[in-house]
């Protein structure tokens, strides 16, 4: 097998592990707090990431660090990209809440602009143009609907949008970070900062789980780590402008995933949106070889 393949194969891999995981979110919405969904994800996760980069060698050398305080805002951006995303899913179906994730390469554009000062091609601002329309096509129906119950509905995509923020906000922190700071430092600390602000909200709440959620709460944390290795290593072995294409497969996986375990049937507003929304995400990944770099 090629390297390109390998990294194909893994990253699809990943997109579909990245899937489950959103799967196991959504069912705990309404079991759990976000808070406590979110500390259980990362803890669980800092496994497979800490037993990947030992078997590696990377730990703890990996872990040093030459700027720790622009480790601590990346971390917070990407937690609180993490609670807002989790958030979602208790109001929008996972279809949905995937498709708005497509719209932090719009923000990438913007904040790079404003930020680093990136000169910025018509071609780009197309894009933007695009995810603006595909958003407006997705929400106006759905708020015009009668049978939609407006206020949560609203509520979900404010926050989709908010996570897309946030999300893009930590992708320019990373850009920075990735030119003096080992990967593994910076997956490590996400997902400790996580676990632990996670467990600061304790004191607001938790709720008792049974051994079924227990289980969704393992499951979310485990497919996290391990998808997050995969898609790691996948751009380790392949280009990124390769591996692009294949990251919008995660929307057919949303989409199974929804009918089949939670009977969300997609409504003609997202199909109608699908165009505009992956649309803008793809000409920008393969106009600059874009790579998002999520943080679960």
């Amino acid at each position: 097998m090629s390297q390109d393949s390998l990294a194909i194969i893994l990253r699809v891999g990943s997109g579909i592990l990245f899937a489950l995981m959103v799967a196991c979110v959504k069912a705990l919405s309404d079991a759990a707090p976000t808070g406590q969904i979110v500390f259980y994800r990362s803890a669980y996760a800092l496994i497979p990431l800490v037993a990947y980069l030992w078997i590696r060698g990377e730990f703890p050398r990996g872990l040093k660090s030459k700027y720790p305080v622009k480790h601590v805002f990346r971390c917070l951006t990407g937690c609180c990209a993490m609670f807002a995303s989790f958030a979602t899913l208790a109001y929008l179906t996972i279809a949905e809440a995937t498709m708005l994730t497509y719209l932090s390469p719009i923000f990438v554009v913007i904040f790079a602009q404003i930020f680093l000062k990136e000169v910025v091609p018509a071609v780009r601002w197309i894009a933007v143009i695009l995810g603006v329309i595909g958003t407006g096509v997705l929400v106006v129906p759905e708020l015009m609907n009668s049978r939609t119950d407006n206020e949560s509905y609203l509520i979900g995509v404010g926050l989709g949008v908010l996570a897309a923020v946030l999300t893009a906000a930590a992708i320019i922190q990373i850009r920075n970070l990735t030119k003096t700071e080992h990967p593994a430092a910076i997956a490590f600390y996400f997902a400790l900062t996580c676990a632990i602000v996670g467990l600061c909200t304790l004191p607001l709440g938790w709720a008792e789980t049974d051994f079924r959620q227990e289980l969704l709460l393992l499951g979310a944390g485990l497919f996290g780590g391990f998808a997050h290795i995969l898609v790691t290593t996948s751009f380790q072995l392949g280009e990124a402008s390769k591996l692009a294409p294949f990251e919008y497969l995660s929307l057919i996986w949303a989409v199974i995933i929804g009918v089949t375990l939670f009977g969300n049937i997609p409504t003609l507003s997202f199909y109608a949106a699908v165009p505009f929304i992956i649309g803008s995400a793809a000409l920008i990944a393969f106009k600059d070889g874009f790579r998002r770099n999520m943080p679960r």
